[in-house]
């Protein structure tokens, strides 16, 4: 009997280590991404640069993970378009980051003035590392979700409807992807089921979206100004086109009336009319003097529209440098060659 109650709590513990080593497989199997990620992570050494942005987009453990777990790479054009070479770059704006074989890869840009587009695009990068590890049923929910916020906020939001368009030609699951990453660093107010599937990464989301709205203001603030000077130079060019046609037809007309007036005086049609004289003489003068001021005032407008399109033309240089700056396609300068 002893034996058999032997055998049998043997059996019983066989049984359960079984047991036991199973569930621990169907654990492991259930979070292979975070221990994947979490022994990538642990044994990646992020530069200094990296460290700063990992930083400044304030992630919380989870993204702090799928970040360091991406290998995360900032570096100039000629790296940035090596690393980023099978990417497929089709669509129109510019291409500061990839996430290509699981990895993050950042076009360095060192402009003070778009200070916030690196850290920036490493949230987009990092949301597109987070999309890949969710399941299959989590992208589906998400993307019906993505899109249906995408569909209201497009039609009261002209500019992101534009600014979308770069991947209309994207399959759904695709453009849900890319809504995923813009939603979660370009748009402020969401709704509650957003915010909080982006609190899985992020401390606080609001930072990034200040950070986008910081250089992106740049360029908004550029086009507004540039506008307004359009509207103005054309308002103006219209006024002194019109106010220089009416001027030459009233200089015509007063040049006639001084001949007509000079050949009168020849022909001694005023002899013993002083008053008369005096009189026409006295209004052709004040139609001279009148005259001349309005030739001032449309040369002094002349002058204000000259000012208004140089001032047009150095905000488009300056629109053009940045844009340059941030065209990581652009080839690096060279060294001029030395000859003999």
């Amino acid at each position: 009997m002893a034996g058999t109650i032997g055998k049998r709590i043997g059996q019983g513990v066989a049984i359960a280590l079984t047991l036991a080593v199973a569930a621990g497989g169907i654990i492991a199997y259930s979070y292979r991404e975070d221990i994947r990620d979490h022994f990538l992570a642990s044994s990646f050494a992020p530069s200094a640069r990296v460290q700063q942005v990992q930083e400044e987009i304030e992630l919380n453990p989870s993204g702090d993970r799928i970040f360091l777990a991406s290998q995360p790479t900032i570096g100039g054009r000629e790296e940035f378009n090596r690393w980023c070479a099978g990417v497929d770059h089709t669509e129109e704006g510019h291409v500061l980051g990839c996430f290509a074989d699981r990895r993050i890869r950042l076009f360095e840009v060192t402009d003070e003035r778009l200070n916030g587009v690196v850290e920036t695009t490493a949230a987009h990068e990092l949301l597109h590392a987070a999309w890949v590890r969710l399941s299959q049923d989590e992208r589906a929910s998400l993307s019906r979700t993505l899109i249906a916020e995408y569909d209201e906020l497009a039609a009261q939001d002209e500019s992101f409807k534009q600014r979308m368009s770069v991947y209309e030609s994207l399959p759904r699951s695709a453009f849900a992807n890319e809504l995923h990453s813009v939603f979660g660093t370009e748009v402020r107010e969401l709704s509650p089921v957003l915010s909080e599937h982006y609190a899985r990464w992020f401390v606080d989301r609001s930072a990034i979206v200040d950070l986008y709205e910081g250089y992106h203001g740049v360029f908004v603030e550029l086009k507004q100004e540039a506008d307004r000077l359009s509207a103005e130079l054309e308002a103006l060019r219209a006024d002194i086109e019109t106010r220089s046609a009416n001027y030459d037809v009233a200089v015509q007309q007063f040049n006639t009336d001084a001949a007509d007036f000079k050949q009168r005086n020849e022909r001694y049609e005023f002899s013993g009319k002083k008053d008369l004289f005096d009189s026409i003489r006295a209004q052709l003068l004040d139609r001279q003097a009148g005259l001349d001021l309005v030739r001032q005032e449309i040369q002094a407008d002349t002058d204000r529209f000259n000012e208004i399109r140089a001032h047009l033309l150095e905000l488009n240089d300056v629109s053009l440098e940045l844009n340059d700056v941030l065209d990581s396609t652009l080839s690096e300068p060279t060294a001029p060659v030395e000859t003999a």
